[in-house]
């Protein structure tokens, strides 16, 4: 009996799913390696064209049009389905890198960056979309498991290959190859968009059409929290040389960020009101306690610490292989309820993250802390990909994709809030930066996973 339920079970490696999974790893691993290349190539670009004023800027475009695109992806999946979001996405991605790669001065490089945003925002949210309706729900654990794995390779070997094809071969190989890798992924995907497309569209309620139109009215504040977003990305890189106005403009930016997540985010988010809200206020949480942290723990290292810049790198390489390793683990066979695991997953986050901190307190062992930051690490992989599966366990047809974008909405914005204030703390000691500094930054970090971890007792059916 026991065998032939296990000889039923569905696998994900198999003939039906295979051509889905090896779709999706490609899209997955082509926009990680992208995401790795441009801050390799990004300085040889600037210098070429004479830009290097224009750094930030090009820095900081994608992700002004990625957060507009969450939202525009979630209203687009949810009344058409994901396949012409998927499209539209794909294209995006070729026509930036196309942009990019044959770029003449630095606005074209800065228009496609913003291309790649957009296309970033509908990639993620349609294969969200699309896994929820081609894969059971009983695999979808595992398929998450490898969206970060795919993550791994490129965070490793993308800075050093992105190297080799710019000085070899010039960084326009750099963004020109991406177009011809696209070719075989996007090929493999079309048999899953097939069956995609021939699933029949849900029945619409009085209740589902309102929610819709509540959530197209929301497009305007997603657009003034891109552009918010923007905002303290640029008066961040200027808080040193200009703190009075730059220090305006991220308070300005603050507030309006602010004002458009409670206009954009699920009725009840911002009090972890039980069921879906609660998934997204952990979410932002926990986005913003390790990725907050994670941004200045090279910056720490190379002060207090001594390390070279290319020793601290390390914690780049621990972030992706731990994050991997916990997302494979939430992905195996264990017994344990989904909210038991993104239990565990901010447990680990915010021990974690008391230990790393200890690099700034105390003069405890470098290897101590990372050791505490690889734990973090490892519970960051057990709970966002946790949150995911939650995220379409808790979805229907006709809302995934507005429910993806939401979590991923709130991930960008509670990121992009913590950098800011990190950044304009840290900015106003940048003559000679206290261990303090640092310090209150992870144990900030700490104190929003636990609040996370608080959290996950609302999380769950309604």
């Amino acid at each position: 009996m026991t065998t032939t339920a296990a000889a039923a079970r569905p696998k994900l490696f198999t003939g039906q799913h295979l051509p889905l999974v090896l779709g999706v790893i490609g899209l997955v691993t082509l926009g990680a390696f992208e995401n790795r290349a441009v801050g390799t190539a990004l300085p040889t670009m600037v210098r070429e064209f004479d830009a290097l004023g224009s750094f930030g800027l090009a820095n900081a475009a994608p992700n002004a049009s990625y957060l507009i695109s969450l939202a525009v992806a979630g209203l687009w999946s949810d009344r058409r389905g994901p396949i012409p979001t998927l499209r539209a996405g794909a294209i995006s991605f070729a026509l930036a890198q196309l942009l990019v790669g044959t770029a003449t001065a630095m606005p074209m490089v800065i228009a496609g960056r913003l291309l790649s945003g957009l296309a970033e925002g509908l990639l993620d949210v349609s294969l969200m979309v699309l896994v929820a309706r081609a894969l059971p729900a009983v695999l979808r654990p595992r398929m998450f498991s490898l969206f970060a794995a795919m993550w791994i390779l490129p965070s490793v070997l993308g800075p050093v290959l992105t190297g080799v094809v710019t000085e070899q071969f010039g960084w326009r190989w750099v963004f020109l190859g991406a177009v011809v890798l696209l070719v075989p992924s996007w090929l493999l995907l079309r048999p899953a968009m097939r069956q995609s497309a021939d699933v029949p569209a849900p029945e619409r309620t009085a209740e589902d059409a309102a929610e819709l139109e509540a959530w197209r009215a929301a497009l305007p504040w997603a657009l003034a929290a891109s552009v918010a977003l923007f905002t303290l990305t640029v008066a961040g890189d200027h808080l040193e040389a200009h703190p009075v106005i730059a220090g305006t403009a991220v308070l300005v930016a603050l507030v309006v960020l602010g004002r458009a997540a409670v206009r954009v985010m699920p009725a009840g988010t911002f009090t972890a009101r039980r069921g879906f809200p609660a998934v997204v206020a952990v979410r932002g949480l926990g986005g913003a306690a390790f990725a907050g942290v994670g941004a200045y723990l090279p910056l720490l290292l190379t002060l207090q610490h001594n390390f070279s810049p290319s020793k601290a790198g390390v914690t780049l390489s621990i972030t992706g292989v731990c994050w991997a390793f916990g997302s494979w683990l939430q992905g195996r066979e264990h017994g344990f309820e989904r909210v038991a695991v993104l239990r565990t997953g901010l447990a680990f986050m915010t021990v974690g993250l008391l230990v790393t901190s200890l690099l700034a307190w105390t003069d405890a062992s470098t290897w101590f802390g990372l050791i505490g930051w690889g734990f973090a690490g490892i519970g960051m992989g057990l709970s966002s990909s946790s949150l995911s599966v939650l995220t379409l366990d808790l979805s229907d047809q006709n809302n995934s994709g507005r429910n993806s974008s939401a979590g991923q909405m709130a991930a960008t914005m509670s990121i992009a809030t913590a950098l800011a204030i990190s950044g304009t703390l840290l900015a106003f000691n940048a003559d000679n930066p206290q261990p303090w500094v640092f310090g209150t930054i992870i144990t900030a970090g700490a104190a929003a996973a636990a609040a996370g971890l608080l959290a996950t007792a609302r999380v769950g059916l309604e």
